[in-house]
């Protein structure tokens, strides 16, 4: 626990010690006593984190000292301390911005105590608070974005102009390039930072309960509404919304989606009541959602109103160095994170991952260094270390001896794994319907 360093300016020297004596109990607090309001003044940069200031001082007034105070110091606590119990007068210094106005009485003691308390733990939820928004911020500022090739240099420009206006923001590219990073970079750098920002994976969520999801419902507007729901647009009312794989939306959807962009209001599933919202929508998607449009997949009008700044992100294998450059971070964070001291890359490691096409893109390159940072010795990521074998784990699953119920589970299992848990994409793979991972998600036979 930090120490809270406490100002006392009180005049009457046997009230000061006794304010020193009861305040200094506690080991946190560091009390220093000043007998007259200039002394506290010329003391303001020690940066007391509380000051107990009496009202009745002999060259300025309680007031006038609390009025400088928070001239220089506006978020600075700041206790009246007094001899008279005057509502008129304790009204008046609360509207000047003091924190509490305490009585010189038998109780005086026990309300300093708790004033004391009360700031250093709203001292503490604020620092933890700013701590954490720094944080986040750091997590996702544009340098967590590794690379220095042409390509993602391009994408750094348009993500520093994203973050700088509330224009909607599309976001296009191959699986596991990283566009919900991109997302979150946008957000966290915008005016909009410490509002919500909330992700929906489109594809992730069976089509009968998406508008649900997205809007909202009311307790009984349908089977299984037990409760009222409020919609991920309400929630993210004041901040954004990613609508992450948004070419999986049903065209029916669509339109209510259309509606709800222009109107900034939805209406819950069982209910009449208008709510406005204001969300910043940004949207994701592996798709050509032009194509799309041609094919009649998706409304035209509703892919110019997503459109917006549109930011296309590169496939590694575009990238040139870029992969050396993340292999080495994801290595390096990988090792820190398992206490694995420091683990290298040979020229032979480099070379073979550069010669590699990686369609699964930064996530294949993540998953395949972190594996061979394991599998290396002394230290050194060698050539041998690293394996592409996508297909291993299904070759390896059928050695096993089980029933076709497990093998057919496991084969979906993986590719839900590997084209991150888009149901659409899996479906039209193995050529089966979409209900049939539905159902089995349902059943706990599936993770998704």
């Amino acid at each position: 626990m930090e120490i809270l360093k406490i100002f006392v300016v009180e005049d009457n020297e046997l009230y000061a010690k006794m304010m020193h004596h009861h305040l200094s109990l506690n080991p946190d607090n560091e009390v220093k006593v000043f007998h007259d309001g200039k002394q506290c003044l010329d003391n303001l940069h020690l940066k007391p984190g509380v000051i107990f200031l009496d009202y009745s001082l002999p060259n300025f007034t309680g007031i006038d000292v609390l009025r400088r105070i928070k001239q220089s110091h506006p978020d600075l606590p700041v206790v009246i301390v007094s001899g008279q119990e005057d509502v008129s007068t304790a009204v008046e210094l609360l509207r000047e911005g003091a924190y509490d106005y305490i009585v010189k009485d038998e109780n005086a003691k026990d309300r300093m105590w708790k004033a004391t308390n009360n700031i250093r733990e709203n001292t503490e939820l604020r620092q933890e608070l700013d701590r954490l928004r720094e944080e986040v911020t750091s997590k996702y500022d544009f340098s967590n974005i590794k690379g220095n090739s042409p390509a993602i240099k391009r994408v750094f420009k348009l993500i520093e102009k994203a973050a700088r206006t509330n224009i909607t923001v599309s976001i296009t590219g191959e699986t596991g390039t990283g566009k919900e990073l991109v997302a979150k970079a946008i957000h966290y750098n915008s005016i909009n930072n410490n509002k919500p920002l909330i992700a929906v994976n489109i594809a992730a969520i069976p089509k009968d309960l998406l508008e649900s999801e997205l809007f909202g419902h009311e307790k009984g507007a349908f089977t299984g509404a037990l409760n009222k729901r409020v919609g991920k647009f309400e929630e993210a009312s004041g901040g954004t919304i990613f609508l992450d794989e948004i070419g999986e939306m049903d065209t029916q959807l669509q339109a209510k989606l259309l509606r709800v962009l222009q109107e900034k209001e939805v209406t819950r599933i069982g209910s009449n009541q208008v709510i406005k919202i204001n969300a910043r929508i940004l949207v994701a998607t592996h798709r050509n959602l032009a194509e799309e449009v041609k094919k009649g997949n998706f409304r035209e009008d509703l892919y110019y109103r997503l459109l917006g700044l549109p930011i296309e992100l590169p496939p590694l294998r575009d990238r040139g160095n870029d992969i050396i450059l993340l292999a080495k971070h994801f290595v390096d964070a990988f090792a820190k994170e398992n206490r694995m001291g420091k683990v290298g890359l040979s020229s032979d490691a480099q070379k073979k991952l550069q010669s590699y096409h990686w369609p699964g893109n930064v996530r294949e390159l993540k998953a395949v260094v972190e594996l061979a940072a394991v599998l290396a010795d002394e230290g050194q990521i060698e050539g041998e270390d690293i394996s592409f074998n996508s297909t291993s784990s299904v070759n390896e699953m059928l050695l096993e001896e089980t029933t076709l119920k497990e093998y057919n589970r496991k084969i979906i299992q993986h590719f839900l794994d590997r084209y991150d848990k888009n149901v659409v994409q899996v479906a039209k793979k193995l050529e089966i319907g979409k209900s049939t991972i539905y159902r089995m998600v349902q059943n706990n036979e599936l993770d998704i």
